[in-house]
Order: C-alpha cells, then structure tokens, then sequence
C-alpha cells in the first residue's frame, strides 16, 4: 500500500502485526475448542493467551532460515509460551491459519468500503437534489448535446454508487467464511466442530466444503466488485477535474492553502487523491 494515499482505518487493518494478531487469535480458539472437548488438558489456552508475544521482526528473522512464514511464526510463539507451545496447531494445516485470518481481514476491510459507500451515497443523494435545477452542458463522446441538469448527472452516479454497494455487500459474505479442515479439507485430525466454534467467534461461516484452501473464486468475485467501484470513482474524478479545467470552469474544488504557488488556481488534490 502506498503511504501516501493509505488511510488509517484501512492501514490498521492491513497491517502486518494486525494479521499475525489474528493468526495468534485462530490458534487460541482451536485450542479452546479442544480444551472444550477435553482433547487437551484445561487451562492451557488461558496460559498461552497470557503468555505469548507477537515480534514481527523475531518472526522475519526465523523465516529466513526455515523458509515458512506459518512455521516461523508458530516457533515465534514458542519461545515466550514454553511447554504449552505444544498445543497449538493441533491438527491444522497452514491455510487453516492464513485463509481464516485472510477472511477476517478481508471482510473487516469490506466493512469500512461499505460505511465509506453509505457515506457517499448520502452526499450524492443531497447534491443531486440540490442541483436538480442546476443546468450544464450535456455531452456525448465530449460533444455538447442537449442540456442536462448537475443534479442528473450525480444521480446517475448515486445509482452507480448503489449497484457497487450491493455487489460488495455480496461479495463480502462470500468471502467471510473460514476453513480449519486440515491438509487435503477432510477434517482427518479435527472435528467439523472446531471449525464451527472458531468461526462462530471470528463472525465468519464455516465454508461449507474446502480443499487444502479457501477456493480462490470467493477472492476473485471479491476483488472483482473492488475494481469495478474503482473505476468508477476514477470516473467521477476524472470527470470533475474535466468540469475544473480553465477552458471549461462548470465545477471544481475549492484552492487548498499551499497547494500551489498560484494562489488563485485550483489544482484539485482531491480528484488526484481518488485517482491515486
């Protein structure tokens, strides 16, 4: 992600100690599930929880000698929790951890797009009345044409906006489903409850049927709907910088304080941020 144009909320979530965070979170709740069963003996999960430490770098350093970033982690985890590091990954399979805690990711990150979206809308929705009566030049291939109003022109984007909107709600309870199945997706090693209690307690579904891996058409649906509303705002501001330009003038941004050494002119950071 480039610093620049990366926004917090979405930072956080896409942060390397967020995910080990939730790949540590997976390994206590398989633990949990266990313990619950009376696989592993009681009070273990509450001494790994208090004991383990995430240190990426401690991670990274590990991996460049066992070449597995799953692995490097779990022995990561050992090295503070001891004796009890015995019992975690019980029976998993690497993508166990990666899928799961990807999905977590994945939804959460959906999650703040869609809030954004409802966000949008709302502002779009109170423009487009606002301007119902604002005539402008309607344009065809770049050619006037007959008149239009500002405010149905951002009503067609409000329902572009919408449509998104739906697809990405789609799309992310797709996406938010776990799998902790085991090697070849069998549950040779742990019971279809595990899965279930994990992730019941991670808001995901259990994927009703898995290989060693989440199957990629969940992500790529996913990332689909992601790029179709990208191109759509790359639209809008686009077509707001057109609307800016001198030899046209009809909408703009207002002049950012430092933005330029010509005080007077708008060069329109915000439609260069969307188009970032």
């Amino acid at each position: 992600m480039i610093e620049r144009y990366t926004l917090p909320h979405m930072r956080s979530v896409w942060e390397l100690g967020h995910k080990y965070e939730i790949w540590l979170e997976v390994e206590l709740l398989a633990c949990e599930a266990l313990e619950q069963g009376g696989k592993i003996p009681r009070g273990v999960t509450a001494r790994i929880r208090r004991n383990a430490r995430i240190d990426p770098e401690r991670i990274a350093a590990i991996e460049k000698v066992v070449k597995h970033d799953v692995v490097a982690f779990l022995e990561s985890l050992a090295e503070p929790v001891g004796v009890d590091a015995r019992y975690l990954h019980a029976g998993l399979t690497s993508s166990d951890i990666v899928d799961t805690s990807l999905a977590v990711q994945m939804a959460e990150a959906a999650d703040i797009i869609l809030g954004d979206m409802d966000m949008l809308l709302g502002v779009l929705k109170q423009r487009a009345h606002e301007h119902r009566e604002t005539i402008m030049v309607g344009r065809s291939h770049g050619v006037h044409g007959e008149p239009v109003s500002f405010g149905f022109k951002l009503a067609i984007w409000y329902e572009e906006v919408r449509r998104h909107r739906d697809r990405l709600r789609a799309v992310r309870q797709d996406i938010a489903v776990g799998k902790l199945s085991g090697a070849m997706g069998t549950f040779a090693h742990l019971g279809p409850e595990v899965e279930e209690f994990v992730c019941a307690r991670l808001g995901l579904e259990p994927d009703p049927i898995s290989s060693q891996i989440v199957q990629r058409d969940r992500h790529a649906a996913y990332l689909s709907a992601l790029a179709l509303l990208a191109a759509s705002i790359e639209k809008f501001a686009t077509e707001v910088r057109h609307l800016q330009r001198t030899e046209v003038l009809e909408a703009g941004e207002p002049v950012r304080i430092g933005e330029n050494c010509q005080g007077e002119q708008s060069r329109g950071a915000g439609g260069r941020r969307a188009l970032a």
